[in-house]
């Protein structure tokens, strides 16, 4: 429709509008890059310029992206990764040899030897290879084919294709997947997008967020009534919520799985963040395979993993892949054909994860220093996480379980009833109004609770353990005195 404008041209009306756009999309939300984080960049930029606020500086405690926060990449890896991209320097003698070595291998395996050239969709072969060996090592020699790996853009992006495989039907038969609430909000804006059905089922806050599965029969039974229930998604180690998942609880899982014929995606993303005495990570893989044939043959099962977290923190470079475990023939080229249609993962984040899966090993220039590092890394966070729950827990009106993996605290906070009156005459969620206060009062960024979704009448709030000690310690400060100070302000 057109309508003459002041000016005397002619103007016509949008072809896209609000009104005509995908609804599925206007139904998507991620709350870790929401209302609050761009509230922060404001911040941030006003500070640039001069603008008086009661801090110094905004600390973003809302995303997992560790070298923003400080966190040291690997020598090693950034090594490899700039001989890759300029192999002049393969001439330079302070690159040690196995970095070199590696580097080769790596070109060797790129079209015309550059990095700068598409992969196979499926990721370059050498890759899947070593990926598919560092399977077998971590299972115990439980037999990976390298077939059945399928190089990602991130853990997200397989996460993702799985979803669009999976998803079909209207109506009661539209499918339904399960997801852990708490959740990472990136399974509830994919399924929304899909237009899919959310299934939610609840950890047990009171058990420091464990997995039930008369939670899961609970959940599974009612969704049964208005959709049709296909998949189970598990994070483990957990985020939000940084629980991690005794091998009891993943073989009843499993067992619920095969009897109630549902596809299992296994989000195994931080694998080497274990930090509390006791806990241990077990691949959903390797305790399937120790099930024997019964479940080992016969469960559908796809598991990820991903560069961005771990020891890596290598966020940026978009590394990730996927296991897929008795996944139909015909679904597989299916599947194939998909990822074929976005060519191909950056093939910067596949040399990457080429490393992570395959690093220097005994013997070699660059162990010694690999393994200084990594073991740093891996100890700094285990000390953050131990601080973070001492610290939250002396705070009353806050409650934090101990954070067992994974790179977040989940705490529940009490929220004054004066106070939930005022967010909802705004018409915001309690845990969100207490989140904004405290970015505009400290400079402190925190997601609230209500992005990852919780129990009805329990609030909370995420942030990471990854800012340096230094900065952790004033964040953790600034969190306790203005808890203090909202809860007597609203009482």
């Amino acid at each position: 429709m057109s309508k003459m404008s002041e000016n005397g041209m002619v103007s016509r009306a949008k072809v896209l509008t609000i009104d005509t756009m995908n609804p599925t999309v206007k139904k998507v939300e991620y709350a870790v890059r929401g209302p609050i984080v761009q509230r922060a960049v404001e911040l941030e930029r006003e500070l640039s310029e001069g603008m008086k606020k009661p801090f110094a500086e905004v600390i973003k405690a809302n995303i997992g992206d560790a070298h923003a926060m400080g966190q040291q990449p690997i020598t090693f890896f950034r090594q490899v990764l700039a001989l890759c991209s300029y192999p002049e320097l393969l001439n330079d003698s302070t690159f040690p040899e196995d970095a070199k070595s590696r580097a080769h291998r790596i070109l060797q395996s790129c079209g015309g030897n550059s990095m700068g050239s598409y992969s196979a969709s499926q990721g370059i072969d050498s890759v899947r290879q070593d990926v598919a060996r560092y399977i077998e090592r971590r299972d115990g020699g439980v037999p990976c084919d390298p077939d059945d790996i399928y190089l990602t853009t991130g853990a997200s992006d397989g996460i993702v294709t799985m979803l669009k495989l999976l998803v079909c039907g209207e109506g009661a038969a539209r499918t339904g997947v399960m997801i852990s609430i708490p959740q990472y909000p990136l399974y509830s804006a994919a399924l929304a997008e899909l237009g899919a059905v959310q299934i939610n089922y609840y950890l047990n806050e009171e058990t420091c967020w464990s997995l039930d599965i008369g939670e899961l029969q609970r959940a599974l039974d009612e969704a049964r009534q208005y959709c049709n229930p296909r998949a189970l998604c598990i994070i483990n180690p957990g985020n939000p919520t940084g629980q991690v998942q005794s091998r009891e609880c993943i073989e009843d899982v499993i067992r619920f799985a095969a009897k109630e014929r549902l596809f299992l995606m296994a989000d195994e993303v931080y694998q080497d963040n274990v930090y509390a005495e006791g806990c241990q990570f077990h691949s959903f893989k390797k305790v399937l395979f120790e099930m024997g044939p019964e479940y080992s043959n016969t469960v559908e099962l796809a598991s990820f993993h991903s560069t961005s977290k771990c020891y890596m923190g290598e966020c940026g470079f978009r590394g990730g892949y996927m296991e897929i475990i008795n996944m139909d023939d015909e679904v597989k080229a299916q599947l194939t054909k998909l990822v074929s249609v976005r060519l191909c993962p950056p093939v910067p984040g596949q040399a990457l994860m080429d490393l992570v899966v395959n690093p220097p090993q005994p013997g070699e220039p660059s162990y010694d220093n690999f393994i200084k590092e990594r073991t740093a890394t891996l100890s700094a966070l285990a000390q953050k996480a131990k601080l973070t729950e001492q610290v939250l827990n002396t705070v009353q009106g806050i409650s934090c379980n101990p954070v067992q993996g994974a790179m977040y605290s989940f705490p529940r906070i009490t929220i004054p009833e004066k106070a939930i009156k005022e967010a909802t005459d705004k018409g915001q969620q309690p845990d969100m109004f207490y989140c904004m206060k405290m970015l505009e009062e400290t400079g402190i960024c925190l997601v609230p609770g209500s992005g990852f979704g919780q129990k009805d009448g329990t609030y909370h709030f995420r942030m990471t353990i990854l800012p340096p000690n230094d900065k952790l310690q004033i964040l953790l400060n600034k969190v306790k005195e203005f808890h203090q100070r909202f809860t007597q302000q609203y009482s």
